[in-house]
């Protein structure tokens, strides 16, 4: 069982006086502003507003950390078609029923009754709570509450402004604000600088994971100071970093605009990395915070799988809570599965909606030996039948087999083709509950300690503007990054800006964090198109990938822990895989049939080349990549705005 301290769409959301249709809640009564902020239990359900929004359909439930946004990428690749590429393809257009309705119930409504719920909730603990008298009885939860408000519209406020760019800056009620609704769209860095203040308001009230007060304790669904920090170090890497952006704000939209740095201010950019190094090092300073890193980094996937919402245990700062019977995680960040994973371990449900699939050439990247290669990417999928595809002759497929009759059904590991690779950070059978539908309730993981570590390394560079500020924090940046090799099984690299640029890749692939790091550094363009022209020679296997093949060899080793209990049927993994590196050309030297062998193309397959750039692309158009860095705002926002609301970037 989860813990049941999560957020669950339905709770009870208190009515806080909102007066557009999509900031109002559901709930059946309104109540004063003085009596809910007076009590730290009203002033909890309040709370519990905000959360809510996270669990609803077209939110984070099954959008926003479903593969609708964050690629595609170098690594990373949306699977969808018939048009739900569109987000991944830089091809979006200014309507869309996948993300976008008249009702206001989609990312842009959801998004935005966030930050107004917020904002009412840090207005009225200022107003009526115990947050600044430390006689109170109540002062600690008051605070951690603030905290935990000003926390979540930082972390929403990031969310609008990855996704849409220039948004408005809305830090106050409607009800206190004279504009209400009317509050134009407007430069980013105004944000930013309101961010910053927010997050460090937000780490002096927030304590430490393991001195919050009640529930909050220990626990990875609420936040800490640390979640604080490390948000603004995020915050404060992406202002200090380059951005697709208008030259200037132009009401109605049509000013000229390119990827630039968002300041070009040197002296605040090295400000900022001076915060940014400063707030990773005091979390790193702290004892208990730095033995989050785990030893194993299979482990850390396996935790989140397995629910391990213990903060002591998990090495993720941050998670969005669902409720086991909410949210749509795994079944979108899963490898694909048809009814054939009824077999499987914990999955009762079946098949799932996966969207995310690794980019090839990620594969031959990984350095040997480097123990996130096998963990990060599938080339398998799960199937129940009797195999007949594997081996037509029953006598090769009792030998491929052992245990199981030629014509009996069993659960195994079937290859996949190249162009379907899936994302093997999120595992169903590494789950120790039943998945009984697509909402397996599998928190969404936002932040953990190994990006902390590496955005201190990259704070002490001076990011890729290298401006570098002053280390007096006592860590040793060399040092650090050791570390996350280490844990890897790999020796120690010097830390440059293109070596960490490259870590970053290997430990945060399928963690909808690459194409933002891509953009801050300037280089999604340039990046996209030097992995198109790649998978052109991996296809074709010349220039760097000349020595591979398109043949992979392996063996099944019998293994029925992952076999659902009671389905009576014998489980099989693949074993000895050979194909997946360069110079593994050829079968190897055991290969025999007879003895249990199987060759699989995994290059081609009926309709022709896996990897035609006609059809495997990360983008449809290369002129259009850095015209369609973020969704447009759409259209039925844009209609019903007053004209405070507009699109850039030639969005027609």
């Amino acid at each position: 069982m989860k813990s049941l301290k999560y957020i669950a769409l339905g709770v009870v959301a208190l009515s806080l006086g909102a007066c557009a249709d999509f900031f109002e809640t559901e709930s059946p009564s309104a109540v004063d502003s003085s009596v809910i902020f007076s009590s730290t239990t009203k002033t909890g359900q309040a709370i519990e507003g905000i959360y809510d929004q996270f669990g609803a359909d077209k939110s984070y439930r099954n959008r926003l950390a479903c593969g609708f946004q964050g690629m595609n990428t170098d690594i990373e690749h949306n699977t969808k078609n018939d048009g739900k590429a569109d987000y991944a393809t830089y091809n979006m257009t200014t309507t869309s029923s996948d993300v976008s309705t008249a009702n206001g119930k989609d990312p842009w409504g959801y998004l935005n009754t966030m930050v107004e719920r917020a904002n009412l909730i840090i207005e009225g603990i200022e107003e009526y709570g115990a947050w600044d008298d430390p006689e109170d009885a109540d002062y600690a939860l008051f605070r951690y509450y603030l905290g935990e408000a000003l926390f979540l519209r930082s972390y929403v406020y990031l969310e609008m402004v990855k996704i849409w760019g220039d948004v408005p800056p809305r830090f106050e009620s409607l009800a206190k604000n004279d504009a209400g609704m009317d509050i134009a769209k407007d430069d980013r860095n105004k944000i930013f600088d309101q961010l910053r203040i927010d997050l460090k308001r937000a780490a002096e009230y927030l304590p430490w994971s393991a001195e919050c007060p009640g529930l909050m304790r220990n626990y990875t669904g609420r936040p800490s100071k640390a979640a604080a920090l490390t948000l603004l170090a995020r915050v404060d890497l992406t202002y200090a970093g380059y951005a697709l952006r208008p030259d200037y704000i132009q009401v109605g939209g049509g000013a000229p605009y390119k990827v630039q740095l968002n300041t070009k201010d040197a002296a605040l950019r090295t400000e900022l990395y001076q915060e940014a190094l400063e707030s990773c090092a005091e979390i790193m300073k702290n004892g208990a915070e730095d033995s989050k890193l785990l030893d194993s980094f299979e482990q850390v996937f396996r935790n989140i799988c397995a629910d391990v919402e213990d903060y002591s245990q998990s090495e993720f700062i941050w998670e969005i809570p669902f409720a086991e019977s909410r949210g749509q995680f795994m079944n979108y960040n899963t490898a694909k599965g048809d009814k054939s994973y009824e077999a499987l371990k914990n999955n009762k449900s079946g098949s799932t909606n996966s969207s995310q699939a690794v980019v090839p050439t990620l594969l031959y990247d990984y350095e040997e030996g480097d123990k996130r290669r096998d963990v990060t990417i599938l080339p398998y999928v799960w199937y129940s039948d009797n195999a007949s595809s594997m081996a037509s002759d029953s006598a090769l497929r009792e030998a491929l087999m052992p245990g199981t009759a030629a014509a009996d059904k069993r659960l195994y590991q079937k290859n996949q083709p190249i162009s379907t690779f899936y994302l093997g950070k999120y595992r169903i059978e590494w789950m120790t509950r039943e998945r009984a539908s697509n909402d397996d309730g599998i928190n969404y993981p936002v932040m953990r300690y190994a990006d902390v570590i590496l955005m201190f390394c990259e704070a002490s560079l001076g990011g890729i503007t290298g401006d570098v500020p002053t280390n007096n924090t006592g860590l040793d940046p060399q040092a650090q990054f050791d570390r996350i090799r280490e844990r890897a099984g790999l020796d120690s690299k010097p830390l440059t800006m293109e070596n960490l640029m490259d870590e970053r890749k290997f430990e945060f692939c399928g963690e909808y964090i690459r194409k933002y790091d891509l953009e801050r550094w300037g280089k999604l363009k340039e990046k996209l198109v030097e992995t198109t022209k790649r998978l052109a020679d991996l296809n074709a296997h010349t220039g760097e990938f000349e020595q591979t093949g398109d043949t992979i060899y392996f063996k099944y080793r019998l293994d029925n822990s992952f076999v659902y209990e009671g389905s009576g049927l014998n489980g099989y993994v693949m074993d000895s895989i050979w194909g997946l590196k360069k110079n593994e050309v050829g079968a190897p030297a055991t290969f025999r049939k007879e003895n249990g062998w199987v060759a699989k193309c995994i290059f081609s397959g009926d309709s022709g080349a896996e990897l035609d750039p006609n059809e495997y692309v990360l983008y449809i158009d290369e002129e259009l990549i850095d015209k369609r860095h973020y969704w447009p705002i759409f259209l039925v926002n844009v209609g019903s705005s007053n004209g405070t609301l507009w699109n850039d970037y030639d969005y027609q």
